[in-house]
């Protein structure tokens, strides 16, 4: 420090130390960076007023000339006048270059003019605005010393005061564009003699020689001329800046060639005056990190540091600078009150959260409250209405327009009001206005106007039932989608309580909003207000409940599928089922085609939600620890994050370069850890879906991921396909120990109870058991390379296991006794990962079919279903229907489809079966090679005398029930999926009556299939490419036709027995004469395996279906393609859900029905669907249809048998 100064201020040590309050004055010299929080600390400790004072000379005394003058710029601040001026001649002199802040570009000279201007210090803790100060202070240079208004707008507490004086703490601008200096006026809202004053002060400070007039201005007009006089003279190129104004007539006393920058909450304000106008609006938040930011300079604490509480608080505050810095504030003062101060604001107490020393507002409430005073009164009961929006939702003009019943462009013109004094915010984009509050403002209202709110929400609904009906509102209204997310919400506050059930229990409205914002938002509805709808009856809303649970995955898919007929599928007592059936009648009559699903009362669905979080395969899916949450990642490569009782999102995050493998809640269910093929770890906070950490030092693919069980120290453990476990502390960025040992990938780890011991299993065949503190090997399991089982979870409360299998099937093990306790069956694909929930009172199961379904213990555990084998046979009957069937444990049954009346006729290790046509008999294969006849009359059994030599596959009678005809395989194989795997041996002619045999031995591969034809002839087709006729009484072949280079998949015979199609791998379809050996026509176009064919009742056309979901319809006489059946999907999936295996057209060719992954019915003629049946399984082999093409029988493979008739 100068000698000068130092001897001013210690010549007026004793004054200044006799008469200071250092609180404020070490605010502004902390603000300007010349004093330390420790320091102010030291000084605060002092035990009284004039030693605190002691203790601060003390310190600048040891400071530099900078020191001094913040030292100064604080007395003439906080009102010291008088000592400042003592202090006046002591002033180093500092250059503009030496006395330059690095960082923030403030000099001693800027330190002076605003001083000398009365332009506010920094706030006590200040965060930078680069972006918004640089648009400023873009805007005053373009002023280029010419009159002019910059404004600067936004709501009450974002911040624009402290933006106006962070503009113009710049030497460079200062210099430039205002070297007359710089002059503030707190404006704020004022009557005529308020602003008077104002003006005869600024005049006083501007004019303190008095060289102009020695008395003070009498009114407004005098002291605007007096103003424009000093400006022009005194003070050229000088900036005037007017903080807070609420009025444009106050704007007119200074419009007088000046420069002005001004802030203000209503940015119509500028209006009235003329002149060149610029405008920088400030946005209503701060970002999360910013918040923390100001937080932790209050508390002089690390933002690592800040308690759980700060980020909810920040939340709450809703970026608000001024909430943010009042509470920071007050934690300075109370640093043990985070909790309190969190509750106030979560409660709305905003009258307890007071003003800081440098707000104008006693409280914020009361900041709020101003701006809607200053309203015209003609339209500030249209503000209160709009207490009822809720928070981060645009409201289109629409809505607006049928609440107050006017025109779109009255409308818009008193929202503007509200917008242009920041009360109201509007969005522009799109092709009408959307408007919305800031959270504040919407908490505000909501406690300022509570007792009015039911009569606010009962208007909003009175006036929509004046313009629409609720199942009409179409996408081509600006205004429905905000219906079909509010309207409940809105009757539900409304109390009226009769409207919502009448709307959540309408078929009809499920429909119409399923169809536009899928059903995770009407679960949500059914929950949010089951208190309501539980008065009404409690039933019904179960029923529509699980109705949308179950059934999510299909209403969140494109096409949309037919409502009603999903409803069809429901249990008749349910009300979902009644109305849908009610609508479906009323359809059927004007040529709708529904289906009734008339065996369903055997159905139990044993699944409580299934949701289709993720556009490909879900790999993992796990609960967070209070069992509310479900994190699930997968092939998109996606983290979803979704609530547990619903299916509602809450999160999507693109987490990684290539596919997540796996995701874990951190104990505490702060963070989620998610793993990838891209060889990363990502750390998420899982609230807000940010990163926290991204580590990468595994070389492979990373395939699994767990944290430790207890919070108090966080670990995370990490498998990898390099071989290595990798263990990560949270708090570091660098691996904490690696664990070597498995010699191929690690699929999979756990830390034990008490997290000592880490175990991994691993594709080399071992389970390794490790010491998480020293990561020494401390044991090891050989376990072998051939288990099926996918992926095993133990329940926390009970003796039970989910294991996930091959072949889509999950099952439930009691491990006490070693025994299976339950099938759960639902997914149509692998499932990849199985996981109880907390409390062991649910489990979810991720797959490939892009689902995730949560099964409740209990019910399962009670489960015991009958799954049927999807080899049935059926015999239709005038009004009857008989199945043929074999279930899981053996039984062949004989089912009456109409009565549902079961009989078990025997025991047997069955591999296919057949019904004669008559009744009479029953035959079936074993895979012994043995074939068995049971005379259904006496229950006698017939056994051949020559056996097949492997397992049978298919038998079938004859007409005349005397002759069965069957075939066998030499390989026993799972027919659903290793088709080409199989191997022929022989076919066997055998008449059981007579004990003859015709052996039929000619194909030189696995014979695919075989047909009957008139005259005693057989056609079959083969993996050889061959389609061979025989006569089946000589077994000689009278046909051999050379038809494909791959396998022949199908054959079917036209009506008129004159040709028949074969399909084949080779992905065409041909067309044969009985007569010629040369096709008639070959059809191309298919790009999968061509599965299937089907010629229609007049042989006319011919349908083909393929392995891409594809079903083509072709003119027989000339092989012209048609019709082209189940293109792609909007998601780019095909509509027919995986292969076409089996077609069927009417009697009268305009309709066909075709099986795959579901079964789905086609208009012929348009080449359109009509209408398609979501079976619960997939995979569907064969579809039974009755002559009269009303009745359809199939069995999924889940084992659940299909007996569906049309509605009529």
């Amino acid at each position: 420090m100068d000698a000068k100064a130092r001897n001013c201020l210690l010549q007026h040590r004793e004054a200044l130390e006799k008469d200071i309050k250092t609180s404020y004055i070490m605010d502004h010299m902390i603000s300007d960076g010349f004093l330390t929080i420790s320091e102010e600390e030291k000084v605060r400790n002092e035990p009284t007023q004039q030693q605190r004072a002691a203790m601060l000379i003390k310190m600048i005394l040891k400071k530099d000339n900078d020191s001094y003058i913040s030292f100064y710029n604080a007395l003439l601040h906080e009102g010291y006048k008088d000592l400042a001026a003592l202090l006046h001649d002591g002033i180093p002199v500092v250059s503009s270059s030496s006395g330059k802040d690095s960082v923030s570009g403030i000099t001693s000279y800027v330190r002076t003019v605003l001083c000398e201007g009365g332009v506010p210090q920094r706030p006590v803790v200040f965060v930078t605005r680069k972006k918004l100060v640089n648009a400023i202070q873009q805007k005053l240079s373009k002023l280029k010393g010419e009159p002019g208004w910059v404004t600067i707008h936004g709501m009450a507490g974002c911040g624009k005061s402290v933006l106006a004086a962070e503009a113009v703490r710049d030497h460079s601008l200062l210099e430039d564009c205002f070297p007359g200096g710089v002059h503030w006026v707190s404006v704020g809202k004022q009557d005529k003699s308020g602003l008077l004053m104002k003006l005869q002060n600024l005049c006083t400070r501007l004019d303190q020689d008095e060289s102009f007039s020695q008395r003070l201005p009498l009114n407004i007009e005098e002291a605007k001329d007096r103003l424009r006089i000093l400006m022009l003279r005194k003070h050229p190129r000088s900036l005037l800046i007017l903080d807070d104004v609420w009025d444009s007539w106050v704007l007119k006393a200074f419009d007088n060639q000046c420069q002005i920058l001004l802030t203000t909450r209503d940015k119509s304000v500028t209006d009235s005056v003329m002149g060149p106008k610029y405008v920088v609006p400030v946005e209503s938040s701060l970002g999360k990190e910013k918040g923390l930011e100001i937080l932790s300079l209050f508390v002089n604490m690390k933002k690592a540091d800040l308690p759980e509480q700060a980020h909810s608080i920040i939340k709450e505050c809703k970026g608000s600078p001024l909430v943010v810095s009042l509470i920071g504030a007050l934690l300075r003062d109370f640093p043990n009150r985070w909790e309190y101060y969190l509750k106030q604001l979560q409660n709305k107490q905003f009258k307890r959260i007071r003003k800081s020393s440098s707000y104008d507002y006693e409280a914020l409430d009361e900041a709020m409250s101003i701006s809607v005073e200053m309203l015209r009164e003609d339209i500030k009961y249209y503000y209160t209405d709009l207490s009822i929006l809720q928070k981060d939702v645009k409201v289109p003009t629409k809505v607006l327009c049928i609440l107050w019943d006017m025109e779109t462009e009255e409308v818009e013109d008193i929202l503007q009001e509200f917008v242009n004094k920041s009360l109201l915010f509007c969005d522009r984009k799109g092709k009408s206005f959307r408007y919305y509050l800031h959270d504040l403002q919407v908490d505000f209202l909501t406690e300022k106007n509570c007792s009015q709110l039911q009569d606010l929400h009962k208007k909003i609904i009175t006036q929509f039932q004046r313009y629409h009906q609720p199942h009409t509102l179409s996408l081509d209204q600006e205004d429905c989608m905000y219906w079909y997310n509010f309207l409940a919400y809105h009757m539900a506050s409304a109390k009226m309580h009769k409207e919502l059930c009448a709307l959540m229990f309408s078929l009809d409205w499920i429909k119409a909003k399923t169809e536009l914002v899928g059903p995770a938002h009407l679960i949500h509805e059914f929950v949010e207000y089951r208190h309501i709808l539980d008065e009404k009856d409690c039933a019904v809303s179960e029923n529509f409940q699980e109705f949308l649970s179950l059934n999510g995955h299909l209403l969140g898919r494109q096409p949309f599928p037919n409502i009603v007929q999903l409803g069809l599928c429901e249990p008749e007592t349910s009300e979902v089922y009644q109305q849908a059936k009610l609508q479906a009648k009323q359809e059927v009559d004007n040529g709708m085609l529904y289906l009734e699903w008339i065996n369903k009362k055997n159905i139990t669905n044993l699944s409580r939600l299934v949701v289709r979080p993720h556009t490909d395969a879900v790999y993992h899916a796990c609960f967070s620890e209070d069992g509310q949450r479900i994190a699930s990642c997968g092939a998109d490569k996606t983290l979803q994050v979704f609530k547990a009782e619903t299916g509602e999102k809450l999160l999507e995050i693109k987490a990684h370069e290539d596919e997540v493998l796996c995701c874990a809640f951190s104990t505490d269910d702060r963070f989620i850890a998610t793993c990838s093929v891209d060889k990363k770890v990502k750390i998420w906070n899982s609230v807000t879906g940010e990163l926290v950490h991204t580590y990468d030092e595994h070389s492979e693919q990373v395939n699994c991921c767990h944290f430790t069980n207890s919070s108090h120290h966080l670990l995370l453990a990490t498998g990898s396909s390099d071989c290595f476990l990798k263990l990560w502390d949270l708090n570091q960025k660098e691996c904490r120990n690696t664990m070597f040992g498995h010699t191929n990938s690690v699929n999979h780890c756990r830390f034990s109870p008490d997290d000592k011991l880490l175990a991994s299993c691993s594709s080399d065949g071992t389970l390794k058991l490790f010491d998480i503190h020293t990561s020494g090997l401390l044991g090891e399991i050989h376990t072998g390379h051939h288990s099926t089982i996918q992926y095993c979870d133990f329940s926390p409360q009970n003796h039970l296991a989910v294991v996930a299998l091959s072949q889509y099937c999950v099952e439930l093990w009691n491990i006490d006794s070693c025994s299976k306790v339950a099938d759960c069956r639902g997914h149509l694909s692998w499932v990849h990962g199985v996981k109880f929930s907390p409390d062991g009172s649910s489990f979810l199961t991720s797959s490939d079919d892009q689902t995730i379904r949560l099964w409740e213990t209990k019910k399962v555990c009670k489960n015991s279903a009958i799954m049927l084998k999807q080899e049935v046979d059926v015999v239709f009957q005038e009004n009857e229907v008989m199945v043929l069937a074999v279930d899981h444990i053996r039984r062949l049954q004989l089912i009456n489809g109409k009565t549902g009346q079961i009989d078990y006729l025997t025991e047997a290790q069955v591999s296919c079966c057949c019904l004669s046509p008559h009744l009479q008999y029953i035959a079936f294969g074993d895979e012994n090679g043995t074939i068995k006849i049971l005379e259904l009359v006496n229950n006698r059994i017939f056994q051949s005398r020559i056996r097949h030599k492997k397992t049978v596959w298919h038998i079938q009678f004859t007409a005349d029930e005397k002759t069965l005809i069957s075939s066998s395989d030499d390989s026993a194989i799972q027919i659903e999926y290793f088709i080409s795997l199989r191997r022929y041996t022989h076919r066997q002619v055998w008449n059981w009556q007579l004990e003859e045999y015709v052996f039929l031995q000619a194909h030189q591969e696995t014979v695919k299939d075989f047909r009957l034809l008139k005259n005693s002839r057989l056609l079959s087709w083969s993996f050889d490419g061959t389609v061979k006729v025989w006569n089946i009484i000589t077994g000689k072949i009278e046909k051999d036709f050379v038809c494909h280079q791959g396998t022949v998949l199908s054959c079917d015979i036209s009506h008129d027995a004159t040709k028949f199609s074969s399909t084949s791998a080779d992905k065409t379809a041909k067309i044969w004469s009985f007569d010629l050996l040369l096709p008639l026509h070959e059809l191309r176009g298919h790009n999968g395996c061509v599965r299937c064919s089907a010629f229609s009742m007049d042989s006319t056309l011919l349908a083909t279906g393929d392995d891409n979901g594809e079903i083509r319809i072709w003119n027989v006489s000339n092989g012209e393609l048609l019709h082209l059946c189940a293109p792609l999907s909007e998601e780019g999936a095909a509509t027919h859900g995986g292969w076409v295996t089996d077609l069927c057209f009417s009697p009268d060719g305009k309709m066909l029905i075709s099986a795959g992954g579901y079964i789905k019915w086609w208009n012929v003629v348009t080449g359109e669907s009509s209408q398609t049946f979501y079976t619960n399984g997939t995979n569907l082999k064969k579809i039974h249809v009755s002559p009269d093409f009303k009745t359809y029988v199939t069995v999924d493979n889940l084992g659940i048998l299909y007996i569906l008739q049309t509605l009529e």
